[in-house]
């Protein structure tokens, strides 16, 4: 049986690491290195870099950053943010990163998606998906919408759909976050997961609103191979620990290295 997998996302603007709810809000909390380190001891089984100005203010990603954080972990390493060509992800894998993760960028020119597998591999090719619910339509039948540019920008492109032609395309993987669940620590949105886990057959991480370790083990139920987390262990009232054995007392079977 596959570990279930816990993923410490580390959003950065100007260097800093931050937080918001929604994506509105955010407020700068401490340095994305000193923090990876830190979730790497404690476990964390992955670690994703997102620099999340770099799309909207049409820049590249923090490379130095990326490679100071890379110099301290030693799991997989995910980067995004800006990344809107071969040659940004040749930097970026160049700088210590395992895979990168293309959002903003994959809506604009979709054959990144192909270019960047067929470059570096499928399973180095993650999708980020910011998601927002809707009043069902014609245009938008699941009621979801892929949103971009940090959720600022509604794109018109079924979630579900998005998905499936992402999958078509050759990545490895699809970050799914909600943006309605997004720092609230009311839970994932599973309705929204269970729908896109039944669209694809790539591993799906869950993202977007961890409040308590219960709401890992329940997400990881419904279909996603791994759940990521942001303020829970970002404010301290959880740690990566308390998270796993919470899991496994569930019976989940997740990576325990202690």
């Amino acid at each position: 049986m596959l570990s279930k997998r816990v993923i410490v996302c580390l959003d950065v603007r100007n260097g800093v690491l931050t937080k918001g709810i929604r994506f509105q809000g955010n407020k700068d909390i401490g340095d994305p290195v000193e923090s990876a380190r830190r979730y790497y001891d404690e476990g964390a089984d992955e670690i994703v870099f997102y620099d999340i100005t770099a799309s909207a203010e049409a820049r590249g990603i923090f490379i130095d950053v990326v490679r100071r954080v890379a110099a301290q972990i030693f799991i997989p390493f995910s980067v995004g943010g800006g990344i809107a060509s071969l040659e940004a992800m040749h930097a970026v894998f160049h700088a210590g990163a395992e895979k990168v993760s293309v959002n903003s960028a994959a809506i604009a020119n979709p054959d990144l998606i192909d270019a960047g597998a067929k470059e570096f591999g499928s399973q180095a090719i993650v999708v980020g998906m910011d998601v927002k619910a809707v009043p069902p339509s014609p245009k938008l039948p699941s009621g979801y919408e892929i949103v971009i540019h940090g959720g600022r920008l509604h794109t018109g492109i079924c979630a579900l759909a998005w998905a499936k032609e992402c999958e078509e395309r050759g990545c490895g993987e699809l970050c799914v976050n909600s943006i309605d669940a997004d720092g609230t620590k009311d839970g994932y949105a599973i309705d929204l997961l269970e729908k896109i886990c039944a669209t694809v057959s790539l591993p799906v991480i869950a993202s977007g609103g961890a409040g308590e370790p219960k709401h890992l083990a329940e997400v990881v139920q419904h279909g996603p191979s791994a759940a990521l987390i942001a303020s829970i262990v970002h404010y301290g009232q959880y740690s990566i620990r308390d998270c796993k054995e919470y899991m496994a007392k569930e019976g989940i079977c997740v990576r325990l290295p202690w």
